[in-house]
């Protein structure tokens, strides 16, 4: 496909032939690309699988709208996936550049028309402070599911104000594993902000998904392959691009959850503990901490998550806080992460904080089954929303290999709340023999 782009506009002493043209190449959109290209939605929404083709589709309506005049502003989390953008961008402009129609800025990101608007640019952005500092006519936003909501509730709808600019929003749902990396309050808040878009009869919203499979560049053979690589509920999220908020056979389901929430805590807690699931290291998985009180009834409440990714400092000063901001007895925490290096770490936080070791010398599935249980006979209660805890909890299942960390910070505080052993098969086996 190519288009064509002037070098300036003819004076009255010029005529057309003698105005310098250039040639624009972009790639042959297929189908699916074509529906959101073409959509007059100021606001798209586009769910697609991994190599389907977004990151391409976006860069042929990005360059059109820059070709228009327009000024567009691109963003993703991480440098890996601006550069796919700009690979693209760069190729189709690159005539335009040479023959100094544009200047571009490599740094930056940036090609523009010098004394104009017309512009466009690529930037990483996770949240509303690093989006910060431009104003568009069209405003992309790749991988959005793993962004902050902020990014666009609190900097990205008012940078279209100067122009009444279009928006657009790509993403794969995300697997258990690439949702440790996201900044999302809401793991949810993409497939949320989808199935709103598709209700919407305004004609102001449009979305639009399609898998891998669609895209008819992509290997045939090579997606069999990862078909074999996958868990079924990461291929279903990640090639079909599904929206799955509740894995089959998963140990917890949202009706559950919802059907046992409460607004507030009573007053009448007799036990609170914070649950850690330590990380290794700062750059690793995040180390699960949450929160959870036991009730005069029986009954357990979880109050809060305060999971972080960091450092052992980090979190071993996270897990006291939550301790001493709930008033906690004891941080009920996991062993097998460094031995006593975890109560160590915890003591050099508060020297009076009083630790429980829990060492899992049984499946994650046996560990889990008695609080899933006691959860299903409505004995578990959340407190408010604590919506990366029900992902996490709602999308696991006993046949993935790994759990996730608030899932494991959540088994080992309902454990000692409940009095029994988190590494031991049945309810007879009593806290006694964790490590205090």
């Amino acid at each position: 496909m190519e288009t064509a782009a002037m070098a300036g506009k003819p004076t009255s002493s010029e005529t057309q032939s003698e105005v310098k043209r250039i040639r624009v190449l972009l790639p042959a959109p297929h189908a699916h690309q074509r529906a959101f290209i073409n959509s007059q939605a100021k606001r798209r929404i586009i769910r697609a699988g991994r190599r389907g083709g977004k990151t391409v589709g976006v860069a042929i309506l990005a360059v059109q709208r820059f070709l228009a005049g327009g000024r567009v502003l691109y963003a993703a989390p991480t440098t890996e996936q601006v550069g796919r953008f700009w690979a693209e961008v760069t190729k189709a402009l690159a005539s335009g550049v040479a023959a100094g129609l544009w200047r571009q800025n490599v740094t930056e990101h940036v090609i523009e028309a010098p004394g104009t608007e017309q512009r466009i640019r690529a930037k990483t952005a996770w949240n509303a402070d690093t989006l910060r500092g431009d104003y568009a006519s069209m405003l992309i936003l790749d991988e959005w599911q793993l962004m902050d909501e902020s990014a666009w509730e609190e900097v990205g709808a008012p940078m279209l104000l100067d122009n009444n600019g279009d928006a657009v929003f790509i993403y794969t749902p995300p697997s258990l594993r690439s949702r440790s990396v996201s900044k999302a309050r809401d793991p949810q808040h993409a497939a949320k902000m989808y199935a709103a878009a598709k209700a919407d009869t305004t004609g102001r919203w449009a979305t639009f998904h399609f898998g891998s499979a669609d895209n008819p560049h992509i290997s045939r053979e090579a997606l069999a392959e990862i078909a074999q690589d996958m868990t079924a509920l990461a291929y279903r999220q990640e090639i079909l691009a599904e929206d799955v908020t509740e894995a089959p056979g998963a140990l917890w389901t949202r009706d559950g959850i919802e059907r046992n929430r409460v607004k507030a805590a009573p007053d009448d807690l007799t036990r609170i503990a914070v649950g850690l699931d330590p990380s290794v290291t700062s750059t690793g998985d995040d180390a699960g901490i949450i929160v959870a009180a036991l009730a005069a009834d029986g009954h357990a409440y979880v109050l809060a998550d305060a999971t972080i990714q960091g450092s052992p400092a980090q979190w071993a000063a996270a897990a006291v806080y939550a301790a001493q901001e709930w008033g906690a007895d004891r941080i009920v925490a996991e062993r097998n992460q460094g031995g006593e290096m975890v109560k160590s770490t915890i003591l050099a936080a508060d020297p009076r904080a009083v630790v429980s070791l829990v060492h899992a010398s049984r499946g994650k599935a046996v560990r889990a089954d008695p609080i899933s249980a006691r959860s299903e006979h409505g004995k578990v209660h959340h407190v408010g929303s604590l919506p990366s805890l029900e992902d996490e909890l709602c999308l696991w299942t006993p046949l993935d290999k790994d759990s996730p960390n608030r899932l494991d910070a959540y088994v080992w505080v309902l454990s000692w709340l409940f009095g029994l052993d988190p590494a031991a098969a049945s309810d007879a086996d009593l806290l006694g023999k964790c490590v205090v």
